[in-house]
């Protein structure tokens, strides 16, 4: 069964099922809930663990085996099999469908078992073993924390320890913090160290707070769609620091104003922006982000918006750009400034 991590803990006051998969690429947050799952086995009787890593010399009948193998002192135990690439290929899919149906034809009470992996592609979120598991396991598919639920996850993680802060001061570790959930965690906890439980002021917090950003690429081209301008000269500002390849950089950008530009003529063309999603294969949160944008920004813009690219890409790359001259960074500026306004 599908299960939310809000309730894991619900969940897990009532019962422990024999078979449990944790799959995300928010490392902290799946950390945490398969912490939580070994600790109601550990509760139950279950201390020892057999911990199984997929590599490229990874056995799969080591899996099976575990399952029917009995402890040398008769302990009940957790198989905690690790999936790092997401990807177990062929043979490990049909290790992993035969795992299941042999836990459903001869259960073993005394083993409880957690299967871990990254976020799933979409194609391999229609694999016949993904399905397999959604069916048969407390499946536990855990979302990234974006950007804007940040803060309620930080106000959140404060109550936690007895504390609180404003929206400002909130804001303020966010924007500190944004994309690091794992150093938004340790500054949490180093606020409940330093300063008793209550309400935290805003110079308490900038005071304690690092600058522990870890900036994404692809969430620049996100700033852009939500036109929220001063977290676009941040983030540059950031990747700028940091020695991102500004190579990566213009290309993101053009990828997106190419994208813009196939659904702005489709729309045009008066054909349904549903099936123009589909087409190029955007969905969720995307969809919820290029509607207003396509809104904002013209045609002729972004056809500028396009030819601006690749002139800034002949720039860094050190060819000789007709209409640019100068700094390509700035010159970045200029073309995200333009498709966020």
């Amino acid at each position: 069964m599908q299960l939310r991590l809000d309730a894991l803990d619900a969940h897990l006051s009532k019962t422990l099922a024999p078979l449990y998969v944790v799959t995300s690429d928010e490392h902290l947050l799946a950390q945490q809930a398969l912490d939580k799952i070994r600790l109601k086995a550990r509760q139950e009787g279950f201390v020892e663990r057999d911990i199984l890593s997929v590599d490229r010399s990874f056995k799969w009948g080591a899996l099976l085996a575990a399952n029917q193998s009995q402890s040398l002192f008769g302990d009940k135990k957790i198989i905690d099999l690790r999936i790092p690439t997401g990807k177990p290929g062929k043979e490990g899919g049909a290790a992993l469908q035969d795992y299941v149906a042999q836990l459903g034809s001869n259960p073993n009470p005394d083993n409880v078992t957690l299967i871990s992996y990254p976020k799933l592609d979409w194609a391999s979120q229609k694999s016949a073993w993904v399905t397999r598991l959604q069916e048969a396991a407390v499946y536990l598919d855990i979302p990234m924390v974006e950007r804007a639920q940040l803060p309620g996850w930080i106000a959140r993680a404060l109550k936690d320890q007895g504390q609180s802060a404003d929206r400002d001061a909130l804001e303020f570790i966010a924007d500190r913090v944004e994309g690091n959930l794992l150093a938004a965690h340790q500054e949490i906890q180093k606020l409940g160290l330093l300063y008793p439980q209550g309400a935290l002021n805003a110079e308490e917090i900038q005071e304690a707070v690092l600058n522990v950003a870890r900036y994404d690429v692809f969430k620049l081209n996100e700033a852009i769609l939500q036109g929220d301008v001063p977290r676009l000269v941040r983030m540059l500002d950031g990747l700028k620091g940091e020695g991102e390849a500004l190579v990566l950089v213009v290309w993101a950008l053009a990828e997106e104003c190419r994208t813009l530009l196939k659904l702005k003529i489709g729309m045009q063309e008066g054909r349904p922006l549903s099936v123009l999603f589909k087409e190029q294969r955007i969905w969720g949160g995307r969809e919820r982000l290029m509607e207003p944008a396509l809104r904002r920004l013209s045609l002729t813009r972004l056809q500028m918006a396009l030819h601006n690219a690749a002139q800034i890409d002949r720039l860094v790359k050190g060819l000789r750009a007709r209409s640019l001259s100068g700094d390509a960074w700035d010159a970045v500026l200029q073309l995200s400034l333009s498709l966020a306004r």
